[in-house]
């Protein structure tokens, strides 16, 4: 008798579980598919919303490569993120290249870049969207300024070979658009 109940209670403790295993499976099945939803959503904003001091603009093609670079350079840690340490930066005479959002409210917070990065003949561009420049720099925060500088002296040790490759690409993208926002602002002059 004693027999028959243990073999009972164990074939309640087995059963049990393998519902549980069932359960499992069907919640880890319903994860995945919001996983497969992490797409990048467009952040479109109205050309009202945007600074009326807002010149230069980067158009398409120009921000896809702006983000790639902002990118590559945050995870070189050469970034500068935020208006306090773009404006040190610039006053410790660290030479990159500055992007602006458009739709920074008020326009008083970094209504003063332009002409110090002007004074300290940096160009400078902007971008319609501070999500974006927050999301390109590596943060899950709205950022109003970035100045990549890539002479910046990095703090981490790069390894040897596979550093070096990552580094010269992300240094012929920083030349590339350095160029096109040089070519950018001085059209701005001559206007």
């Amino acid at each position: 008798m004693p027999k028959d109940k243990s073999e009972k209670k164990d074939k309640k403790r087995k059963e049990p579980e393998a519902d549980e295993d069932v359960e499992m499976a069907a919640v880890s099945e319903a994860k995945s598919p919001k996983k497969a939803k992490k797409e990048k959503e467009e952040i479109v904003i109205p050309l009202e919303d945007l600074s009326p001091l807002a010149h230069p603009l980067a158009q398409k093609k120009l921000l896809k490569k702006l983000h790639k670079t902002i990118k590559k350079a945050s995870k070189a840690r050469q970034v500068k993120r935020g208006v306090k340490e773009v404006v040190k930066g610039i006053r410790k005479g660290e030479k990159g290249l500055l992007i602006l959002a458009a739709d920074i409210n008020p326009i008083d917070i970094i209504s003063h870049l332009p002409v110090l990065s002007e004074e300290a003949q940096i160009p400078y561009i902007f971008v319609s969207s501070k999500e974006e420049l927050g999301n390109a720099s590596s943060t899950k925060r709205p950022t109003s300024c970035v100045m990549v500088c890539p002479n910046q002296k990095s703090k981490s040790k790069p390894k040897e070979g596979i550093a070096e490759e990552k580094d010269d690409d992300y240094r012929e993208l920083y030349a590339e658009v350095y160029a096109e926002v040089e070519a950018l602002d001085a059209a701005q002059i001559l206007i």
